[in-house]
């Protein structure tokens, strides 16, 4: 077993975290679960621009692929009361932690394999 403060196990309990709590706030919102299964893989699309090659499918991956866009859209939802925009933010802020939780992480250009968590 890995060390604990190994920083890749340190990541995926992030990841574990940041996934409960989103989908507390998800219940708390009271949208429909069906919208979260069906969105919820909705950023994995990002995976096309592979056929662009490497680095121009890492940039793509990896823009869509951080917390950034889920918090931001979820904060703005939450100042402006658009309770869809939170509920947009939530899956996606899901969706990343879950990658993380399970190991997968931001890609690096030299092939989709090779992420800042380990080899896939």
């Amino acid at each position: 077993m890995r060390d604990p403060t190994h920083p890749s196990v340190l990541l995926r309990l992030d990841g574990l975290a940041v996934a409960v709590v989103a989908i507390l706030l998800y219940r708390e919102l009271g949208a429909a679960w069906w919208i979260f299964a069906a969105g919820f893989l909705a950023p994995d699309l990002a995976i096309a621009a592979y056929l662009a090659g490497p680095r121009v499918g890492a940039i793509a991956y990896n823009t869509v692929h951080t917390y950034l866009w889920g918090l931001l859209l979820f904060g703005i939802g939450l100042l402006g009361s658009h309770a869809s925009l939170m509920t947009v933010g939530l899956i996606w802020a899901t969706h990343v932690a879950v990658d993380r939780l399970v190991g997968f992480g931001l890609k690096y250009p030299d092939g989709f394999r090779r992420t800042h968590l380990q080899q896939v």
